[in-house]
């Protein structure tokens, strides 16, 4: 296989989906993963989780020029940063906007792609803890993760402002007769929010469903 991955061209049902509900089922995936528990505007540990997933995904793309990167190596665009959210003791009323964000408990994650192994991925982060020291590397960990059938939509705005979103997405989970699965639910963020206005930021909000 050849040219450049890119998955806001290759896998747009994926990451680009339409600004009300939609029914997808989301195959295997891999990922480098990080949990945690706190408020993500005020922790410092939030912080440096972000950062670590970022050094192992910009370390395993830029392994060509190291020397160390694996026979099936494609150039690719690195996949955006995701979070999986969930709440303690969280229930199906609890409203993520209005909740004391210290509650929050998260799995930050950044997607690899397919030809990155298990055995790559062991040492790619072995090279990193050396080069970029950061107490969350001790915490990641490498997982093949299976999403299956979900709904999704583009949230556009704030965060604290994704309930208007999930109302949609309830109402439209009523209609089709299916329920989720749990509270917990994903979150995909396609832009940067130190450079983005919070009214234009673009979240994808996905929730296992059966």
């Amino acid at each position: 296989m050849t040219g450049k991955l890119d998955y806001k061209k290759d896998e747009k049902m994926y990451y680009l989906p339409a600004e009300h509900p939609v029914l997808i089922t989301i195959p295997e995936m891999k990922f480098f993963m990080i949990s945690g528990k706190g408020d993500p505007n005020t922790s410092e540990s939030f912080s440096d989780a972000v950062q670590a997933l970022y050094s192992i995904s910009y370390s395993i793309k830029m392994s060509p020029k190291s020397g160390n990167a694996p026979e099936q190596y494609q150039e690719y665009t690195i996949y955006p940063l995701e979070g999986v959210w969930d709440l303690e003791q969280a229930d199906e009323s609890s409203d993520f906007s209005r909740l004391d964000k210290n509650r929050f408990i998260y799995t930050l994650m950044i997607r690899q792609p397919d030809f990155v192994s298990e055995s790559f991925a062991e040492d790619i982060l072995g090279i990193v803890k050396k080069k970029k020291p950061n107490p969350k590397l001790d915490e990641a960990r490498f997982e093949t993760f299976q999403e299956g059938l979900c709904v999704q939509m583009m949230h556009i705005g704030s965060f604290d402002s994704e309930s208007r979103s999930f109302q949609k997405i309830e109402q439209f989970l009523i209609e089709q007769g299916l329920s989720r699965i749990s509270h917990t639910h994903r979150e995909i963020y396609l832009s940067d929010p130190r450079k983005t206005a919070p009214e234009k930021l673009r979240t994808v909000l996905r929730c296992q469903i059966h």
